[in-house]
């Protein structure tokens, strides 16, 4: 019992910490103050009343007893666990492989002369051609699907659950997931009579009436500066001159003035010293964004953003809730002696490949770099993460995966028999769109209504739904190919898709 108070006590001064000082701290002790004022809110019973409400809600991760370790609070299921520091190991090869052979070192303090002229061009380092040809990606997408196709629970035998059994996908470990009525429960918003931004017509309320309405009511959600408000009112689509505000807010991103120092200080960081992970951050912007139609005006904030975040130490804070653990190095000399480890690099993500992608549609929306940087690392720690790690979490890519092959299997039984029989199971076509959340393969209005409902619903679940409607909206020409090359080809072009229709018809006018 004392274990649990203090684990809560805990939980709450690092909740106040990292408020404080912020919009939503400001209207969290207003809100507090006036709820006292109410007669059914009794303060002596006010603790045990929060205390029920953290265990009831889920919120927080609370331990199950007191003596539970702290990994089992990353990730409670030991063969996830295992996978995940498995493929952590294989990652970490691959990099210090490429570290051998290359004869290049983790990290350099550059010269003085070097360092004057990365400051320089800081702005306008799309401009450099560097020879980065022996550098190679240390994974790729493909690379990480088949990990999780290997996964498997050792407690599980085939014939021990009927389900489990008769799930014909590549993803064999039994997660629970949800079915098309639950997601409807979960999505009701999305419903076919609520009215939507990025749908041209409406049964109910003609579109611009409804777009100006809308409007009216995201600008009263911004000029309270109400967060929660605001997540309840994107779940209907923002409007496009009022996204980025409201996105921050959501996020809880303000801008002070230490905020932007932060921001230098990494800069600064970048400036100073050359990591290995830099060169492959270089590679992958060069080859991919700067020959991208939508993304190549900004190769600079790019290069800019990526280069930060590898310094940035902050981000270690969500390994607290990430499976994965940061990869450790040691200082030369010194390999083993747990006192000369550091983090490496030091925000403890080796980024994969197309990893930019991440940032890119950002930059649509922030224009300012210290406020599109924190923007960005934002969204990482709360969603994109889980589609870089092994987990059991709802939003996890293994849960995503199962999510996707479900909803295929069960109600489009037909289609998925069909693609799986002629060596095309949709999951290899799918996982590149699931972990890169859609980013790179919709167009960039499209992509930005999809992320809204991400930030809405505070789940990466829509993700998996959308997949299977792309699948379900496409199935009468998937339904005549014969190979795999044949079924990419159908779903090579992702560009021209209006995903609220999509995702309408597929939860709430498919067949259940």
């Amino acid at each position: 019992m004392l274990q649990e108070e203090s684990d809560i006590s805990l939980i709450i001064a690092q909740i106040v910490q990292k408020l404080k000082g912020s919009n939503l701290y400001a209207q969290l002790e207003r809100q507090a103050w006036a709820s006292l004022q109410r007669p059914e809110i009794k303060l002596e019973s006010l603790k045990e009343d929060i205390k029920e409400f953290f265990k009831i809600s889920g919120l927080f991760p609370l331990p199950s007893h007191p003596a539970a370790p702290p990994e089992h609070l990353k990730e409670p299921l030991v063969y996830m666990r295992k996978a995940q520091g498995s493929w952590e190991k294989r990652i970490l090869k691959s990099l210090n492989s490429m570290c051998t052979e290359l004869s290049i070192p983790l990290a350099r303090k550059r010269p003085v002369g070097e360092q004057k002229e990365l400051l320089n061009k800081w702005n306008e380092m799309g401009t450099d051609e560097p020879d980065l040809s022996l550098f190679r990606p240390v994974y790729a997408p493909k690379d990480f699907l088949e990990v999780l196709i290997n996964l498997r629970n050792p407690n599980y035998e085939n014939g021990d659950s009927l389900s489990f059994r008769t799930h014909l996908g590549l993803i064999q470990v039994p997660l629970k997931v949800k079915d098309i009525p639950e997601l409807k429960e979960c999505f009701v918003e999305l419903g076919l009579n609520t009215g939507q931004l990025g749908i041209d017509d409406s049964t109910q309320v003609p579109p611009e009436l409804f777009e100006n309405e809308h409007v009216r009511i995201g600008q009263k959600v911004l000029a309270e500066q109400d967060s929660a408000a605001a997540q309840q009112y994107i779940r209907q689509g923002s409007p496009t001159a009022l996204r980025a505000e409201l996105w921050a807010l959501i996020l809880n991103i303000s801008s002070q003035p230490e905020d932007i120092l932060y921001y230098e200080q990494l800069k600064t960081n970048v400036i100073q010293h050359d990591l290995l992970v830099d060169s492959l951050i270089y590679k992958d912007v060069k080859l991919t964004a700067s020959n991208d139609d939508y993304y190549f005006v900004f190769e600079d904030y790019l290069y800019q953003v990526l280069l930060c975040f590898s310094r940035d130490t902050s981000v270690l804070n969500h390994f607290a809730y990430n499976s994965a653990s940061p990869p450790k190095s040691y200082i030369r000399g010194k390999l083993g002696l747990e006192e000369y480890a550091v983090f490496y690099p030091p925000n403890g993500k080796i980024l994969s490949i197309n990893f930019f992608l991440s940032v890119a549609p950002l930059c649509f929306l922030y224009h300012e770099p210290s406020k599109l940087y924190q923007i960005f690392r934002e969204m990482y720690v709360r969603f994109f993460f889980r589609l870089h790690s092994i987990s059991s979490h709802p939003s996890g890519i293994v849960s995503l995966c199962l999510l996707f092959e479900t909803l295929l299997q069960t109600y489009l039984p037909q289609l998925f028999y069909h693609l799986r029989e002629i060596g095309a199971q949709p999951l290899r076509i799918s996982f590149k769109w699931m972990v890169r959340a859609f980013s790179g393969y919709l167009a960039t209005d499209q992509l930005l209504l999809l992320w809204d409902r991400i930030l809405g619903y505070n789940s990466l679940e829509i993700l998996a739904v959308l997949a299977a409607a792309v699948f379900a909206f496409r199935a009468v020409n998937l339904m005549e190919v014969t190979s795999l090359a044949a079924a990419e080809a159908v779903l090579a072009d992702l560009s021209t898709l209006k995903v609220m229709p999509l995702l309408q018809i597929f939860l709430f006018a498919t067949v259940t």
